[in-house]
């Protein structure tokens, strides 16, 4: 993979942990305990191990340094399935707050928001939508609009995380572990990217130059504009994309353009922007006054937008207003708030300790069964829970577990996995209905055990 478009998982996290809370742009803004830990996280290429690396590594960094190694842990621990794990260990409120008196449900009303974005999006040429890189929650949203999206006549899906050499992705159906950033490891991730091709869109990568953050920006625009619109002039583009990449004018990242804005300046096309990573929950909770009181007001059971009630639209002859509800107009047309998980509210109370394992000293949070995944895994109940415990992995910790579609290779994203840390645990694995094959390794790859299961048929 080319070193213009290989997304380094470092520097895309530096990117966004750094590029959007600290605004630094450069490696040399970056302190020298945290280059290290890049450099020796770099040939860590197995999720298992990078994960068993940082959890060491990033107690013996100072308070004050521990930012970047905290989101590359919480974001490896999403991979390997710890959603709830990952929300803990990187609790850092990148939301920015909103000050703003909030819509009133007098005035305003909870609606689906695939449903929503899809009627939005009716006649338009460009939408984009954001993503925590840590939070695959926000993922599920995009999952959902994918099958809408492509029935409206989108026909191009870009996403962040892939790179440019898996040539033979289109052919195969599927990507694989090596087909982009460790971002598409995540089983959700990869789903998008399966999705995606299922429904035949084209999917493009564009990743960019990440030696600064007006250089990335601007790069991943030209890469877009290239590759789909100076190319294909009717072509439709639906985008997934991390954090302020979907923002139609500077701010969040300081002095350089959003790509968003730089596509729309390349193309002349009006984006579609629509941000989901500023109302969502935080574990553990933290005080976030507007999620709450929209939670509270609202009470959405799954993704909502909030939507102007017909009686609160503008009266006749005054400037007409979106009909959906955005916390910044300027820099997005649709905030979406995401529900809280079912479980929050006990893994809030509790306190994170560690353990030692071996040589390791592991996170976990005491009184909270650890086995415990997010609600929001089931997808609205396409997804099964299939049933795994610890006693999977011989003694062996931390082990992984992954099912993989039975007609996908082994190389491939795997469609679930969930590592056990610790013995005495008993999880779930969510799967759509079909035929899978179910691994166990350990952190050196080891194969601990396997065999083949049908999950709802």
């Amino acid at each position: 993979m080319s070193s213009g478009h290989r997304v380094s998982r470092g520097v895309a996290a530096i990117a966004c942990a750094l590029g959007l809370l600290c605004g630094a742009s450069r490696a040399n803004e970056i302190d020298p305990a945290t280059l290290a830990l890049l450099r020796d996280l770099k040939p860590l290429t197995d999720d298992l191990a990078r994960y068993r690396y940082l959890a060491a590594a990033v107690h013996k960094l100072p308070e004050d340094q521990r930012l970047v190694a905290r989101q590359l842990l919480a974001t490896t621990e999403s991979e390997l399935g710890l959603y709830t794990q990952a929300l803990r260990d990187f609790p850092i409120d990148t939301r920015k707050n909103y000050n703003d008196p909030l819509p009133a449900p007098g005035a305003w009303q909870a609606v689906d928001a695939a449903a929503a974005i899809a009627h939005m999006a009716e006649g338009r040429k460009l939408v984009l939508i954001n993503e925590a890189h840590h939070d695959p929650h926000t993922r599920a949203l995009t999952l959902a609009l994918l099958p809408r999206m492509r029935a409206a006549g989108f026909n191009y899906f870009a996403v962040e995380a892939l790179g440019d050499e898996d040539a033979d992705m289109a052919r195969r159906g599927y990507p694989l572990l090596t087909s982009g950033s460790e971002y598409l490891h995540e089983p959700l991730y990869g789903e998008l990217v399966r999705r995606a091709l299922q429904l035949g869109f084209v999917v493009v990568p564009y990743e960019a130059d990440t030696s600064s953050t007006a250089v990335r920006e601007s790069g991943q625009a030209k890469n877009l504009y290239k590759r789909v619109f100076a190319e294909h002039p009717d072509a439709r583009l639906f985008v997934h994309a991390g954090y302020a990449h979907i923002d139609k004018a500077k701010g969040r990242l300081g002095k350089a353009a959003p790509m968003a804005a730089e596509l729309a300046r390349l193309s002349g096309i009006e984006p579609l922007s629509i941000e989901q990573t500023q109302f969502r929950e935080a574990n553990p909770r933290v005080p976030h006054a507007a999620y709450d009181q929209l939670i509270a007001s609202y009470k959405p059971s799954g993704p909502v937008v909030l939507e102007r009630r017909a009686d609160a639209a503008p009266a006749a002859g005054t400037a007409p207003a979106s009909p959906y509800w955005s916390a910044n107009p300027d820099l997005h047309d649709i905030s979406v708030i995401l529900p809280p998980d079912s479980h929050t509210a006990k893994e809030a109370t509790a306190t994170a300790t560690y353990a030692q394992v071996g040589d390791l000293l592991l996170p976990y949070l005491a009184g909270v069964d650890e086995g415990q995944r997010p609600d929001w895994l089931g997808l609205g109940g396409e997804r099964l829970p299939f049933e795994i415990g610890s006693e999977l992995c011989d003694k062996t910790y931390p082990c992984l577990v992954e099912a993989f579609h039975a007609k996908e290779n082994d190389q491939a994203v795997p469609a679930d996995r969930f590592a056990f840390l610790h013995s005495g645990v008993r999880s779930a694995l969510y799967l759509f209905p079909g035929d899978y094959r179910v691994r166990v390794r350990d952190a050196d790859g080891k194969v601990l055990g396997e065999r083949t299961v049908t999950v709802g048929k």
